[in-house]
């Protein structure tokens, strides 16, 4: 009897370490989340381009057709190269980490290029590869899930080695593991959840606006109708803000992590500075802001200066590569 008590309680002693080891598991995956999260909103204010004029039918499967997409890469593809880099490279993660953050301040400042100095758009931007403007629906649509496919690869890429480098170092690879698949599951739900919600807000709106049996019911809809438009600028913007704020942030602690910390600290001291001038109760929400804008506005100088190698250095090697490769 004294022995089953005893297994009893070693059963129960090492059911107690599994929960606390998932805890830790859904702690760190939550941290390493919200590191993440500035590089989200893009993901969400980019995606919905994608099912732009398709039949309202098609907007969600095309959504749903992404985010596995999505789920794909980061698990099949981006989840083992995370693991063998912190495994037998991690001093790479550091460097990919600042070439992600490249990518980010290099995307947010064409934006802000293109705003400033609008041009019309490629003739063939919008035909299919055989040249038709039209093209085959179905081959239209496999062909918008592959180019949103193929941009949430670069953003996931990003994602993922964020969250890799937010866990601690000494965790075993099984609950670095678990957390990135967390992290993973969770952000993708959170993304493409959030653009199904957007694709179809607008016909939720009109939906109510015609049928609705009140009036305060009809004038909601009529508002989410007249509110869409501006919503979606507005989520343009913020993404935009975030992309450079996030690039920003990233390439200068990456410049930090290899020595040439001067940048980093002169910001984090500015930051400091200015939250001693406010009231303590407002001095964290204001030393973050002035970090943030600071990294905001050296990430768009370092994007603006990324351009020029994009156009004429990038973009001919992309253009070479895909040539020899339709030969």
């Amino acid at each position: 009897m004294s022995g089953l008590l005893a297994l009893l309680d070693d059963v129960a002693g090492i059911a107690k370490i599994a929960a606390a080891s998932v805890d830790d598991v859904a702690g760190q995956a939550a941290q390493a989340g919200a590191k993440a999260a500035g590089a989200l909103i893009d993901d969400a204010a980019v995606t919905p381009k994608y099912v732009h004029g398709f039949a309202a039918a098609r907007e969600l499967p095309i959504v749903g057709k992404i985010a596995l997409g999505s789920i794909r890469n980061k698990l099949v593809v981006l989840l083992p190269l995370a693991l063998l880099l912190s495994a037998f490279w991690p001093g790479a993660i550091t460097p990919l980490l600042m070439l992600g953050g490249s990518y980010l301040c290099f995307e947010g400042a064409e934006k802000v290029f293109h705003l400033l100095f609008p041009h019309a758009p490629h003739a063939d931007g919008h035909q299919d590869p055989g040249g038709n403007p039209a093209g085959d629906p179905l081959r239209l649509e496999e062909e918008k899930v592959s180019g949103a496919v193929k941009t949430d690869f670069i953003l996931s890429a990003e994602i993922m080695t964020i969250a890799l480098a937010a866990l601690p170092t000494d965790n075993p690879v099984w609950m670095q593991a678990m957390a990135l698949v967390l992290v993973a599951l969770g952000i993708t739900a959170l993304v493409y959840g959030g653009v199904a919600l957007i694709v179809k807000a607008d016909d939720v709106g009109l939906f109510l606006a015609r049928t609705g049996r009140l009036s305060l019911t009809r004038a909601l809809g009529r508002v989410i109708v007249a509110v869409m438009p501006g919503f979606m600028k507005l989520l343009m913007i913020v993404g935009t803000a975030a992309m450079l704020w996030v690039g920003g942030s990233i390439v200068l602690h990456g410049l930090a992590e290899l020595g040439f910390a001067a940048p980093y600290d002169a910001i984090h001291h500015l930051a400091e500075a200015g939250a001693h001038l406010v009231p303590e109760v407002l001095a964290g929400a204001v030393g973050w802001s002035i970090g943030a804008a600071i990294d905001g506005v050296l990430g768009l100088i370092y994007g603006f200066a990324l351009i020029p190698l994009a156009m004429y250095v990038i973009d001919p090697i992309i253009a070479l590569a895909a040539k020899l490769k339709r030969k």
